[in-house]
């Protein structure tokens, strides 16, 4: 059997694919509401979601640095991986050992695209079509919510030293547009930026990942700004999985 991944990439599996190892902990979490967890055999260190995952699969290492020769042991069927979180170095690594399957999640839309293509790769339509369903009228309530709340001007910071932030086109842009947050940021993906121009937005979401920002690091930032920081859950921005009540119950408390 043949099928494209969200790069639009032909893959060829030479039967139905049934374990696999996923380099993403989005994903992870997504395949597991899925009902696929016993299907998974490794998962990386940073696939926290469900906590017990780790402890009952192969840690296959890191995002960015993946341990082939154990991966090649648990003998996959196929390996799911995402454009930003993995290198192309490594989607080419991994290919050797079985078909690599590329995700790019940047919008509500590409997020359910990703379910529907993985829910017809592993034949389970049924459980795809009721998660998308799920997800839409989470976000059609939540959107009531937000319908009369004001837009904030926000910088959202996922690193220091250099201090950067998640530019435009990416998923954190569009879970920022959904809670009425007009993102400051002028460029593409994960540009640096300085205290100068932080200062000239409404506010700053200081995210927990991939750079744990603490209290301490945000009145750093406040006091050098002088622009109110927020300290904000940085999986419910950036982790497209399958736990959509818990996200938007957690976007209610920001507003």
């Amino acid at each position: 059997m043949r099928c494209k991944d969200q790069l639009n990439r032909i893959l060829h599996f030479p039967k139905q694919p049934k374990t696999i190892v996923s380099l993403v902990p989005s994903i992870t979490q997504l395949l597991v509401g899925l009902g696929l967890e016993d299907n998974i055999v490794g998962v990386t260190k940073f696939c926290v979601s469900p906590e017990h995952l780790r402890k009952e699969k192969r840690i296959i290492g890191g995002t960015k640095a993946v341990k082939a020769d154990d991966i090649a042991s648990l003998h996959p069927d196929i390996i799911i991986a995402n454009k930003e979180e993995n290198t192309k170095k490594i989607v080419a690594q991994l290919s050797e050992i079985a078909p690599v399957w590329v995700s790019d999640v940047a919008d509500f839309q590409t997020h359910m695209d990703l379910i529907e293509k993985l829910s017809t790769l592993f034949q389970i339509q049924e459980r795809g079509i009721s998660l998308i369903q799920a997800h839409e009228t989470a976000r059609n309530f939540f959107q009531e919510f937000m319908k009369n709340k004001p837009w904030k001007r926000v910088y959202y910071l996922i690193w220091k030293d250099p201090y950067m932030i998640a530019g435009k086109g990416t998923y954190i842009d569009a879970m920022l547009q959904r809670n009425h947050f007009e993102n400051c940021a002028k460029s593409l993906r994960y540009p640096e930026v300085d205290m100068e121009e932080l200062s000239k937005a409404d506010l700053l979401l200081l995210s927990s990942e991939p750079f744990p920002f603490t209290e301490e690091r945000a009145n750093e930032v406040e006091q050098q700004c002088g622009v109110k920081t927020v300290l904000v859950d940085g999986t419910a921005f950036s982790w497209y999985g399958a736990d959509n009540e818990a996200v938007y119950q957690y976007f209610r408390t920001l507003h």
